[in-house]
């Protein structure tokens, strides 16, 4: 039995029965006005994470994350704060959060008088908080059966598909084998795959999940006249979007996909999902589904994600909030080029060193240590990026997967 198999460390526990990995205060604004205030508010304390959403009008996407990430597990207390003047309520995000059983204040910048007084009030709210969250939440013992863990790729390269990609499927399917939810996304990274994806259903509701999924990618492929290849993916030794497809795909592992899951929903049970980040297509018309990597690891920390796992073969600066990023890459030059920024080096599978069953004991190993609170490198950092785009996705599932 591999280390990672025994393990287990004491996890925050949620009114809710959630199990957290990080006991976060999160701040929220609610307009880009707000954002100064609320970074401000935040700067100097190593557990207080930002997150905001810049428009004055609200949105239905843009909502659904903000109150995801309040109920996330790793999340302790929330701070909500707003201007005065947009649509995006502070007070009612802090009653889900407060519902949730999380400390949870809020108020207008307006009514505080305005930047000084305002980040005055938020530093004082955030103090209390940090004061009371470790004696207020019980705790509980976690194993790797507790966590679920998102996937995303950004930068590939060639070697991408063939070490960090499969290191990371081979991980999930170890993970998902003992008990695991694993969840990956990038469906617009998978044309051409239809068929591999259908055959892989766990039931024939997860199947016709799977399939709208990916006529809906593809179809918002061909209107946005946009396939999900770069030039830095050329750069790096990718030739066609097809090789780009399969080297994403290798992420997934080979486990069954017990579902497609949306933006902001949970997984309805362990097991693989696939997380569906696309647009409806009443919406296509007006932008790309993920602008970049950061609304990737975002919308996984949406689905409830307790660890990002993120490879990179042309290396990425990348980290998030909330949710601890793992970075990994495939490419060995690379991370000795950015050995600050990168976790995990798959490309000893390439070299030798270790054979793919190897690299993902080892990679489990690391995630084991990093639930149990060892910073990763952007966490010791300080890196959170974070972007949250107008968006709609308002159409279901038709099956909601399989009855688990």
């Amino acid at each position: 039995m591999s280390n990672w198999e025994k393990a287990d460390w004491p996890g925050w526990k949620r009114l809710d029965g959630q199990l957290g990995i990080r006991n976060v205060v999160l701040v929220i604004y609610t307009v880009e006005c707000a954002k100064h205030v609320a970074h401000k508010i935040a700067e100097g304390f190593s557990d207080v994470h930002v997150i905001g959403f810049s428009g004055c009008y609200d949105n239905q996407y843009a909502i659904r994350l903000l109150l995801s990430f309040v109920r996330h597990p790793n999340v302790g207390a929330v701070l909500a704060v707003g201007l005065g003047c947009e649509y995006t309520r502070p007070d009612s995000i802090a009653a889900i959060a407060s519902q949730t059983g999380r400390l949870s204040d809020w108020f207008y910048i307006q009514d505080q008088g305005g930047t000084v007084p305002g980040i005055a009030r938020g530093r004082e709210t955030v103090s209390k908080f940090l004061f009371q969250l470790p004696t207020m939440t019980p705790q509980a013992t976690m194993t790797v059966a507790d966590l679920v863990l998102g996937s995303e790729c950004g930068g590939s390269d060639a070697t991408s598909g063939l070490a960090a990609n499969p290191v990371v499927g081979r991980a999930s399917d170890k993970l998902v084998t003992i008990g695991g939810t694993s969840v990956w996304e990038e469906i617009v990274e998978m044309i051409g795959l239809r068929q591999v994806l259908s055959d892989r259903a766990a039931c024939e509701r997860a199947r016709i999940d799977i399939e709208q999924a990916y006529d809906k990618m593809e179809q918002y492929c061909v209107d946005v006249r946009q396939y999900s290849v770069s030039p830095g993916n050329f750069a790096g030794g990718l030739s066609t979007i097809e090789e780009k497809s399969l080297g994403s795909y290798a992420k997934s592992g080979s486990m069954p996909i017990q579902g497609v899951l949306k933006v902001a929903e949970k997984p309805k049970g362990k097991g693989l999902w696939l997380l569906d980040s696309v647009p409806d297509p009443s919406f296509m018309q007006f932008g790309y589904t993920n602008p970049n990597d950061t609304e990737g690891l975002m919308d996984l920390i949406s689905v409830g994600a307790h660890i990002l796992l993120y490879t990179t073969g042309r290396g990425s600066v990348t980290g998030s909030p909330i949710s601890p990023t793992i970075k990994i890459t495939g490419n060995s030059d690379t991370f000795a080029r950015m050995t600050g920024d990168m976790d995990f080096d798959a490309g000893r599978i390439l070299n030798g060193q270790l054979n793919l069953d190897e690299a993902a004991n080892e990679l489990l190993d690391l995630i084991v240590s990093v639930a149990s609170g060892e910073p990763t490198k952007p966490e010791a950092l300080g890196h959170r990026e974070y972007f949250i785009m107008y968006k709609h996705q308002n159409t279901p599932t038709l099956t909601a997967g399989c009855r688990l």
